[in-house]
């Protein structure tokens, strides 16, 4: 089995950049073997969805940068095979942007959606998150990131078991 990571961000307003924490659950041979939780202070103050993820300017004020934490997100998603995120055109473009902000190679490695992967397994409508959780009986604390990736990571596992 691939050794993979999941992720997601949660973002302070509309800008792909304004990510203020990040959620990575790693996965070798089908165990979870890491997960990470990070606040993220984006480089501007304006949040407009906390009233969605609870997290405020006070909150991650004094955390590290995206480009201060880059070495430790790099180092979980250190040889893995793919990322998988839930509507991983969101987190994908989340991670791009944040990178390019900050001067940072993008990851090379594909993403998986985990949206795409349980219609296409479960044949499952709606797929929004909590509804595959609920499928399949995981628990979720939706949107804290950490929360989040892992009920992807468990998604993944689960369709290819």
């Amino acid at each position: 089995m691939s050794t993979f990571v999941a992720i997601d961000f949660e973002t302070a307003n509309r800008s792909r950049e304004s990510a203020c924490s990040i959620g990575m659950v790693r996965v070798e041979k089908g165990e979870i073997v890491q997960r990470e939780h990070y606040l993220i202070r984006p480089h501007q103050p304006e949040f407009e969805f906390t009233y969605i993820h609870g997290i405020r300017w006070k909150d991650v004020a004094k955390e590290l940068t995206f480009g201060e934490r880059w070495p430790e997100i790099e180092a979980v998603l250190k040889g893995t095979d793919f990322i998988a995120a839930h509507n991983a055109s969101f987190d994908r473009g989340v991670l791009n942007a944040c990178c390019d902000i900050y001067n940072i190679q993008r990851p090379k490695q594909d993403f998986l959606c985990t949206v795409q992967l349980a219609r296409k397994t479960w044949k499952l409508h709606p797929t929004k998150l909590p509804n595959v959780c609920e499928y399949l009986g995981l628990e979720l604390n939706h949107h804290h990131a950490l929360s989040d990736a892992e009920a992807c990571a468990q998604i993944v596992i689960a369709a290819t078991q």
